[in-house]
């Protein structure tokens, strides 16, 4: 009998089941296929013993919960870059960037990460990484994807004079008009992208899309059953983006009281995505970052890290909902598999989140940013068996996440991840075993 067919069964262990409860003693996790079939005592009619049609992973002493989803995860920007990859601007070699993402996928699933939501890239890249990994050529996170995020002149990604506009290699793609904006919609809905990234100014400090532009994305998306999320740092786009009804909404860290009443009023989530600040202001304070990666404004990006904090603090008591999410990939110094569990972290610290609860954020409340609201996230029956486990406890101390010495298990899919191999790339025979 195929490894796919066998029951796999999670023995012992401390539960912490993504959904708020205490963690807990729990006796069995029982998964057939890539659903978890019960959670609590051993069914009376498994037996263990069958080596056959069972095998049981023995977690006594150690800490089960669900795998991490990171809602905000770039993979074909072109980062981190490789040394000897050839200079163009940008990514300008697509064959290369989709090898390089796939790469990158397989170190992101052995971090814990099992879904992942990708707003924005080049081409069509991560809808073929995230084909090539729903139908089994190679091991990798769900993926959710957007394509290149919809911008005007002065935003975001409208980096290149006006006469070049935003190349194909670019992560941005240019529409000045809201018919132009739904076209491109249209063509992005026509490749399989799962939600459309739209994105204003770079740092808030003035709003570039108008509330009717972002009202007819919106609505063009939704009718062809696509989501919306838009970068916003700034006061103005994000009430506009509120009123229009995105789906999410990106930073938000210049928002005032009166967009946050209108994001709460509206009842969508936002995602600070604390994480890509703080390893700024870590690696400014340390003088690690040079001019040759990038041009940051230390100062200013501190500032945008501690508006965060206050940010998460006043959605809180406005009963905004928060997802966690890295900027993993948008630079030389966020390599994927490393960072996605710091932004927990910055939830505690900063946010005035207790460990259970940015758990519950990194997981049950995430599922909506991957599209799976209620199919991943938590470790109860009848979900996607996607589980972590690990040798500390995370209410103990939540940094425990980022360390991956402490990742003993994860199981994707009902599948265990081998954890030992190297992340070379897989063959289709290989990810079918």
């Amino acid at each position: 009998m195929s490894a796919a067919k066998r029951t796999l069964v999670i023995r012992n262990g401390i539960l912490i089941d993504g959904s708020g409860k205490p963690s807990s003693r729990n006796d069995a996790i029982v998964i057939e296929g890539n659903r978890i079939k019960s959670v609590g005592a051993l069914p009376p009619d498994l037996h263990v013993e069958d080596r056959n049609n069972v095998e049981a992973i023995d977690t006594a002493g150690k800490w089960v919960m669900p795998g991490l989803i990171d809602a905000h995860c770039h993979m074909s920007y072109g980062y981190p870059l490789i040394k000897g990859e050839g200079k163009g601007k940008g990514t300008t070699r697509p064959e290369f960037s989709t090898l390089k993402s796939a790469r990158s996928a397989q170190k992101v699933l052995r971090a814990g990460v099992t879904s992942i939501s990708v707003p924005g890239g080049t081409w069509f890249t991560d809808v073929g990484v995230r084909d090539a990994i729903r139908l089994g050529l190679m091991e990798g996170p769900r993926m959710f994807v957007a394509g290149r995020m919809i911008v005007t002149y002065g935003c975001i990604e409208d980096d290149e004079p006006s006469w070049e506009g935003t190349p194909d290699h670019s992560i941005g793609k240019l529409c000045n008009t809201a018919d132009e904006m739904v076209t491109e919609v249209r063509r992005q809905g026509k490749h399989g992208v799962n939600f459309i990234k739209m994105a204003d100014s770079r740092s808030g400090e003035s709003q570039m899309l108008a509330k009717e532009e972002i009202a007819a994305v919106v609505g063009e998306a939704h009718r062809r059953n696509l989501k919306v999320a838009i970068h916003s740092r700034g006061a103005g786009s994000t009430r506009a983006a509120a009123e229009a009804g995105v789906d999410w909404i990106v930073h938000a860290d210049l928002a005032t009281d009166r967009d946050l009443d209108a994001v709460a009023k509206a009842g969508m989530p936002i995602l600070p995505t604390a994480t890509f600040l703080a390893v700024v202001v870590e690696l400014g304070k340390q003088q690690k970052v040079g001019a040759e990666q990038v041009q940051l404004d230390f100062n200013r990006l501190g500032r945008h890290y501690e508006l965060l904090g206050a940010l998460m603090h006043k959605a809180r008591k406005l009963g905004i909902r928060l997802l966690v999410g890295t900027d993993t990939g948008n630079n030389s110094f966020t390599r994927h598999g490393e960072l996605h569990a710091k932004e927990l972290e910055i939830f505690v610290k900063h946010g005035g989140y207790s460990p259970m609860e940015a758990i519950v954020a990194a997981t049950r409340d995430n599922a909506m940013a991957v599209g799976l609201d209620g199919q991943v996230g938590e470790v109860k029956a009848g979900q996607f068996a996607d589980i972590t486990v690990w040798d500390k406890d995370p209410i103990a101390d939540i940094a425990i996440l980022q360390d991956l010495k402490n990742l003993a298990w994860v199981i994707k899919d009902g599948k265990i991840v081998d954890l030992d191999r190297p992340n070379e790339m897989l063959t289709f025979q290989q990810a079918a075993e």
